[in-house]
Order: C-alpha cells, then sequence, then structure tokens
C-alpha cells in the first residue's frame, strides 16, 4: 500500500484557503529556498531528529475527516503543502479523491516545479490552487531557490488558463525581489500570464529556530522581518498593473 512521508498535520489554519483547514505538509521539496521557513522538509529523507510519519490514504484520510464539521461550517478543508506536495503525484491524486469522497474541499500550495502533465493532472482534480512565484528572472531565481523558473513559468500559465481557481502567492523577500525594478518586473510577467490575483508574502522568521535546531546554514540570519506596510508600494504597482492583491495570506 503506498505510503507519503508527512511532517506536519496544523489543524485550525485560517492562513491557507478559504474558512478553517487542515495542512498537511508532504516531505521533500525540489527547491532549496534560502528563506526557507521549513528547511527540515527540503530533503526527501528525514533529517535527524525531525518527526515524520509516513500514512497511507487511508490513514490520513480518517485523520483529517475529524475537522469535517469545522470544515462545513466555516467553507474551509484540507490544503496540502509541504515541502511540495506534487512530488508524490499518485498519492495527492488517490487522498484528493478520498476527501472528495468524504465531501472535503482540497486545495494545494505549490511551487510548481514538477512536469506539467503532472501538473496539469492534479490541478484539474482539485479545487483550489496557491502557486507560489518567487522571481520573473530566471537567473535571480535559480540564485535564490537552486532552480531556474522557466517550468514553473509555463505552469503558471497553464494553470491560469485551467478551470481550477488559481492565487499567485509572492514571498517578499529582503535583497531578493524588493526593489523597484522587482516591483515592475513582476508587475509586467503577472499582465503577461494574464494572472488576476495575487498575495504578497511579507518576509518573516517564523522558521529561523529550525536552523539551529537541524545545525542548518541559515542566509537569512538577523535580517529583520518585514511588516504589511513593508510591501504596501509593491502593492501598489501591482494594483495599478489591474490585479487585485492581498497582503499576507
Amino acid at each position: 500500500m503506498p505510503t507519503a512521508n508527512v511532517f506536519n498535520i496544523q489543524k485550525f489554519s485560517i492562513h491557507d484557503g478559504a474558512g478553517i483547514r487542515t495542512d498537511v505538509f508532504f516531505q521533500g521539496c525540489n527547491l532549496n529556498c534560502k528563506w526557507c521557513s521549513n528547511p527540515e522538509s527540503q530533503s526527501m529523507e528525514p533529517l535527524p531528529g525531525e518527526s515524520v510519519r509516513a500514512y497511507t490514504v487511508e490513514e490520513l484520510v480518517a485523520e483529517l475527516v475529524k475537522d469535517k464539521p469545522f470544515y462545513d461550517t466555516s467553507g474551509g478543508g484540507v490544503t496540502l503543502t509541504g515541502g511540495e506536495a506534487l512530488l508524490q503525484p499518485e498519492f495527492v491524486l488517490a487522498l484528493t479523491d478520498a476527501l472528495h469522497e468524504e465531501g472535503i474541499h482540497v486545495a494545494i500550495e505549490t511551487a510548481a516545479c514538477v512536469p506539467t502533465g503532472v501538473f496539469l493532472r492534479v490541478l484539474e482534480r482539485i479545487d483550489f490552487a496557491y502557486i507560489d512565484f518567487k522571481h520573473y528572472d530566471d537567473a535571480k531565481h535559480r540564485a535564490g531557490t537552486g532552480v531556474g523558473n522557466a517550468l514553473i513559468l509555463r505552469n503558471i500559465s497553464a494553470a491560469l488558463k485551467s478551470k481550477t481557481p488559481v492565487v499567485l502567492r509572492i514571498p517578499v523577500i529582503p535583497g531578493f525581489n524588493d526593489d523597484a525594478a522587482d516591483y515592475r518586473g513582476f508587475a509586467d510577467t503577472l499582465a503577461r500570464l494574464g494572472a488576476k490575483q495575487v498575495q504578497l508574502l511579507p518576509f518573516h522568521q517564523l522558521g529561523e529556530s529550525k536552523y539551529d535546531r537541524f545545525h542548518l546554514p541559515y542566509a537569512f540570519e538577523g535580517v529583520t522581518q518585514m511588516h504589511d506596510e513593508d510591501v504596501s508600494t509593491f502593492a501598489d504597482v501591482l494594483q495599478r498593473a489591474g490585479l487585485d492583491v492581498q497582503v499576507g495570506g
């Protein structure tokens, strides 16, 4: 029976989709973002000292369905995140179908850095998608995440043409994508892609302690956390480009 490694199940989340949700954090990611708030999730194999459980679809559904009354009363559901859930697409598809059988709404948060065929197979079966969009420039994207953005841009373009509702998320990172040239670059790229909605997520330090705990180097040690007002100019530029902008999740 196929299993997937899950390093956290976060209940009563209100920032990753409509209503009250349960976030399922899958182990493993094919990006290496220098500011990642879940650095322990990047390796497909759990780090020493990390608490990870291998779930079957049946076991995971049994846990998630416990909070269905909260989903139903709030218009919420389950959000699949990570790590990168789409590195385990067959499990995600089976889980999504099983949750739908229980009448549970399913969203995904993804970096969209997987083969387009895989991406679209999952996208057409889920109910909502957040897609993280780190940088419009390929070289800068590679410098910050370890991979280029060509595949991601193709998948974003395909997602925006699909029937599944999609919101793009831009993590605003000091020194990486937060100057005036970046604001214009994102605005131009999003307009070209046909995006309608975008969230700006100001840089935070909520994951900083994890780097110490797992003895990992952290490129943003001591960098000041950003607040909503720090991205107001960025938001204004995007709004003038015709985008519906939300600051924060």
